[in-house]
């Protein structure tokens, strides 16, 4: 017990040891085009019958907060819940992960990657059921220092996967359904809290 808590303080102290850390929140529209190589038919087909991509517009909704400062790179985590919507269809991804912002380009300019992993939630047109997957993703984006408290992001772009709900989801089919793939592009403001 006094192990457990010993690691708990020491991964506490990691985070909240830098004075200097950059936090910052945002709300940015996105679009995802998800895709799935299979089409679907039934109650439960995701992107519509015998559809294979569609195109989902909504919100992003995220804190990062870069706590490790290093000569070149700032390195910090990002939690976001993703809510996006087509053709009556919906999805809600809640990730976290690593992100890595590079220093060495000028002051005002910000790139980064990130890694993040969590659960995506799937509803089909016309059902109230959904299904909760596990979902991962990887971004690439840009920050622009306007002001002391905004920046633009000028754009992020991601790529990721999730098994969606689908027919073979609920045992009407026995053919399986492979998890589609996620193509995100996200641009807005941020406000950066320190």
């Amino acid at each position: 017990m006094k192990l457990c808590l010993s690691v708990l303080l020491s991964v506490f102290s990691f985070f909240v040891l830098p004075s200097h850390a950059q936090m910052g929140v945002y709300i940015n529209p996105i679009g995802i085009r998800v895709s799935n190589s299979q089409s679907d038919s039934g109650i439960f087909s995701f992107l519509g019958q015998g559809t294979t991509s569609r195109m989902f517009w909504g919100a992003n909704i995220g804190f990062y907060d870069d706590f490790f400062h290093g000569k070149n790179v700032d390195v910090g985590v990002d939690l976001r819940d993703t809510v996006v919507g087509g053709n009556d269809a919906r999805l809600n991804s809640f990730l976290v992960g690593g992100r890595v912002v590079m220093k060495s380009f000028s002051p005002s300019w910000r790139p980064y990657v990130q890694v993040s992993g969590g659960l995506g939630t799937t509803r089909a047109p016309h059902t109230s059921i959904h299904l909760n997957r596990g979902q991962y993703a990887v971004y690439g984006g840009a920050d622009y220092k306007l002001n002391r408290y905004f920046d633009l992001k000028v754009l992020e772009v991601g790529y990721g996967s999730l098994s969606t709900i689908s027919n073979s989801s609920f045992g009407n089919t026995t053919a399986s359904y492979p998890a589609s793939k996620l193509l995100q592009v996200s641009w807005g403001l941020v406000f950066r809290i320190r």
